[in-house]
């Protein structure tokens, strides 16, 4: 039960982080360029997560915007809170089209 009700809170708190992170609302009302988005993923992500996100070292990301919408996903990458993953901030457009592109490998 109480596992239950931290999952509840977590979820809330996920869905109002783009108003409570202007990093991450700036990014999520950008529309995002795939090319671009695979692009940056091909230089900073596939070297963990597989050139097509089917996991290395980092896990699969296919079907990864199943499991967490966008703001988790932002979240996650800018956060470090993941290790070995680093944090990674990169400019709201180019988080924009990360997203974009992990949509598309989804």
């Amino acid at each position: 039960m109480i596992a239950a009700a931290a999952c509840v809170i977590f979820a809330i708190w996920m869905l109002d982080a783009s108003e409570r992170d202007p990093y991450v609302k700036a990014s999520l009302e950008l529309e995002g360029a795939r090319d671009h988005g695979g692009q940056l993923f091909q230089i900073n992500c596939a070297g963990c997560h597989g050139l097509a996100g089917q996991g290395l070292v980092g896990p699969r990301l296919s079907g990864v915007t199943d499991r967490k919408n966008d703001a988790e996903l932002v979240h996650q990458i800018i956060s470090g809170d993941t290790p070995p993953m680093p944090s990674f901030q990169i400019e709201p457009q180019s988080m924009a089209d990360l997203i974009a592109y992990l949509h598309k490998i989804s």
